[in-house]
C-alpha cells in the first residue's frame, strides 16, 4: 500500500455535480484511462437517491502503488454545479478547482481555474452534450498528460454510436486540454506522471467481483429483486448468463426471489439471490426454509444505513446482528464479509463450496462502500480454483436412500430429485431421515442435533484474521469487511511515523475460527473499528470468544472511514 512508507504518485480527483450531468462518465473515463497507462486507481462515488438534481460526486485516487481507499486531500476538484465549490473547496489544499464559468458564482479563490466547458462543447459539436468530455480533457491538460490513451479509450467506448460521436468526443477532449494548457498553464506543469501502458490490469468494483466470482463458481440460477447497493451483482451475472449457461430472474419481490433460488438449488444447480437489508427482511422465512431442508443457497446482502429506507445510497455495517440471528429457530449458517473487490471474488467462490458442502445458507455481507468501490488489480488468478458440488454419484444412490440420514458430522448424503430413481423428499416441518414429517420428541432432538453438528466442521474451515503492520504492537485495530483499505493505510502511515500499531482484520465472520482467540488474547490495547453505532462485531467477539475490546471507534453518518479520519480518532482517544 505504501512502499517504504511513501507513495510517490498520489493524485486525488473529485468530480462534483448534479445527477444527470455525466459525473459517472467522467469518473469512469478518467479511471480506466489511468489504469490502461499502468497506474493504480481506487474510486468511489457519493450519490443521492434521485434521477436528476441533488449534489453528487465521484472521487478518484491515482497512484503508482496499489491503493484501496480514498484520501481526504483533493488535488483537482471538477465542479459541474454551483454546490461543489462551497462544499469541497476546503479539501483542496494545494491543488486546483476546474469549473465552468457559469458555476463560479461569487467564489474568487486563487485555486479556481475557470474553463468554459459548455461553450467549448458547443463550439466543437454544436451541443452542450459533450461538456463532460471537455472536462476530462481539461483534467488531463492540468496534469500535462498525453492524450493518446484517452483518445483510444474514447474511440472504443463510443464506437457503437458511430464515427461522428467518436470524433466529437475526441475534439471535445482536445479542446478542453488545449484551453488549460495554452490559455491557463502554458509552460507550467504541476504534476509528474510517467505512464507505463499495460493490458494486464483490471478495474473492477465489489459488485462486479461478486458477480464474476459467482460465474467462476458455476452459478446457474440467480433470482433477485433490484435493490441498491446489491443490484450490480445481478446485472453482472445477467450480462454473461448466456456464456455460462445461467438463468437470471428478476422476481416480483424478495420473498419470491429467495424461494426461487431455494427451488433451483433443490433441483440441483448452484443458486443465489441478492438483496439489501430491507429486502432481506422479507427473505427471513425463506432463510429458515433453507436451514431446515438443508438446501444450500448463497445470499449476497449489500448493506446500507437503516432502518426502513434509511439512506439508500450510502454505506454502513449495520446488518451484522440481523444476519446472524435472522429466521426463527436454530440452524447453522455462515457469514463472510469480503475486505476488497479481489477478496470478494474468491470469497464468493468459497461461499458456494461451503454452502454445498455443509448444505446451509451462506451470506456474503458487503456494503455500498465495497459494492461501488473501484479497485485496480492484476488479472485474478483462477488456476487454483476448485468447484466441489458434494453431490452423490449415481452409483451411490439406491432405493434405500435417505436424504437426512443421521451422521457423525451432521452432513447427510445429497442427491438430486430423480437421480437414479431415488426419492428425494424435503419438508419445512420437522422430518425424519427419509424426509417425511415426524413430530415426535425423540426425532426432533436427533434431527436438531444432527444439523447443529455441522458447525464443528464448518468452524474448522474458517480462516484466521489478516494481520497487517508490526508484530507486538502497543495498539491493535480490529476491523471486519470493507474497512480493510482505510484501516490498513492508516496503520502504514503511523508505522512510517514510528507509531506502534497494527491491524487485525476479519473476513470470515461467522462462525469465527477456532484459533482467532489465541491471536486476540495476546494483544495490548485493542480498538474495534466499525461503520455502525453499536459495535456489533465487538459484541460478537465478546459473545463467541469472551474477548472484550479496550475501545470502540464507530462511524454511522453514512460515509466510510478514511485513513485520515481513523488517525484523527486515534489521536482524540489519546492512544497514539
Amino acid at each position: 500500500m505504501i512502499s517504504g512508507g511513501i507513495i510517490i504518485v498520489d493524485i486525488n480527483i473529485k468530480i462534483g455535480g448534479e445527477a444527470g450531468q455525466g459525473i459517472q462518465t467522467i469518473g469512469s473515463v478518467l479511471s480506466r484511462t489511468f489504469v490502461r497507462d499502468g497506474f493504480y486507481v481506487y474510486g468511489n462515488q457519493f450519490y443521492l437517491s434521485r434521477v436528476r438534481g441533488g449534489h453528487n460526486y465521484f472521487h478518484i485516487r491515482v497512484s503508482d502503488h496499489p491503493v484501496y481507499t480514498l484520501n481526504e486531500k483533493i488535488d483537482i476538484l471538477v465542479a459541474l454545479d454551483k454546490q461543489t465549490i462551497p462544499d469541497h473547496i476546503e479539501e483542496v489544499k494545494e491543488g486546483f478547482v476546474l469549473t465552468d464559468e457559469s458555476t463560479v458564482g461569487d467564489n474568487a479563490d486563487a485555486k479556481i481555474v475557470s474553463v468554459p466547458f459548455t461553450e467549448i462543447s458547443k463550439d466543437v459539436s454544436g451541443k452542450k452534450l459533450f461538456s463532460n468530455t471537455v472536462a476530462v480533457g481539461a483534467v488531463f491538460g492540468l496534469l500535462c498528460y498525453d492524450l493518446a490513451t484517452l483518445k483510444k479509450f474514447l474511440s472504443e467506448t463510443f464506437k457503437s454510436k458511430g464515427d461522428e460521436v467518436v470524433e466529437k468526443n475526441i475534439k471535445a477532449a482536445e479542446a478542453g486540454y488545449d484551453y488549460v494548457r495554452n490559455d491557463k498553464f502554458e509552460g507550467i506543469c504541476n504534476y509528474n506522471l510517467n505512464p507505463q501502458p499495460t493490458n494486464r490490469r483490471i478495474l473492477i468494483n465489489g459488485n462486479d467481483s461478486v458477480g464474476v466470482g459467482a460465474l467462476a463458481a458455476g452459478v446457474q440460477f440467480l433470482s433477485a429483486y433490484p435493490m441498491t447497493p446489491s443490484t450490480g451483482v445481478m446485472t453482472r451475472v445477467a450480462s454473461h448468463a448466456d456464456d455460462f449457461n445461467a438463468v437470471v430472474e428478476q422476481a416480483e419481490d424478495e420473498i419470491a426471489a429467495i424461494n426461487m433460488a431455494i427451488g433451483a438449488s433443490f433441483a440441483g444447480v448452484r443458486a443465489m439471490t441478492t438483496t439489501s437489508g430491507g429486502g432481506f427482511c422479507l427473505m427471513t422465512e425463506g432463510l429458515g426454509l433453507s436451514g431446515i431442508t438443508e438446501t444450500p443457497i448463497v445470499i449476497f446482502l449489500g448493506q446500507r444505513p437503516g432502518p426502513a429506507t434509511g439512506l439508500p445510497t450510502m454505506t454502513e455495517q449495520g446488518d451484522l446482528n440481523f444476519v446472524l440471528h435472522a429466521a426463527q429457530g436454530e440452524f447453522p449458517r455462515c457469514v463472510l464479509a469480503p475486505r476488497t473487490a479481489k477478496d470478494a471474488f474468491y470469497q464468493t467462490i468459497r461461499a458456494f463450496n461451503i454452502a454445498e458442502k455443509y448444505q446451509i445458507p451462506v451470506l456474503i455481507l458487503s456494503d455500498q462502500h465495497l459494492a461501488d468501490g473501484l479497485f485496480t488489480y492484476e488479472r485474478f488468478d483462477t488456476s487454483g480454483l476448485k468447484i466441489n458440488r458434494h453431490l452423490l454419484e449415481d452409483r451411490a444412490v439406491g432405493s434405500d436412500y435417505q436424504r437426512y440420514a443421521i451422521t457423525k458430522s451432521g452432513l447427510s448424503p445429497r442427491a438430486i430429485p430423480g437421480q437414479n430413481g431415488a426419492l428425494v423428499v424435503a419438508d419445512s416441518d420437522e422430518h425424519n431421515e427419509a424426509g417425511h414429517i415426524d413430530q415426535t420428541t425423540d426425532n426432533r432432538i436427533r434431527m436438531n442435533e444432527k444439523r447443529l453438528r455441522k458447525v464443528d466442521g464448518l468452524t474448522d474451515e474458517m480462516q484466521m484474521p489478516a494481520i497487517h503492520g508490526i508484530d507486538g504492537a502497543d495498539v491493535s485495530l480490529i476491523g471486519w469487511g470493507s474497512s480493510y483499505g482505510p484501516l490498513a493505510e492508516a496503520v502504514d502511515i503511523l508505522n512510517h511515523d514510528e507509531v506502534s500499531i497494527n491491524l487485525i482484520h476479519f473476513s470470515d465472520i461467522y462462525p469465527l475460527s477456532h484459533n482467532a482467540a489465541s491471536i486476540l488474547e495476546g494483544l495490548n490495547t485493542t480498538i474495534c473499528v466499525e461503520n455502525n453505532a453499536t459495535g456489533q462485531f465487538a459484541r460478537l467477539l465478546r459473545a463467541e470468544l469472551g474477548f472484550e475490546v479496550s475501545k470502540k471507534m464507530l462511524r454511522y453518518d453514512g460515509l466510510p472511514f478514511t485513513p485520515q479520519s481513523v488517525i484523527r480518532e486515534l489521536k482524540g482517544m489519546e492512544v497514539i
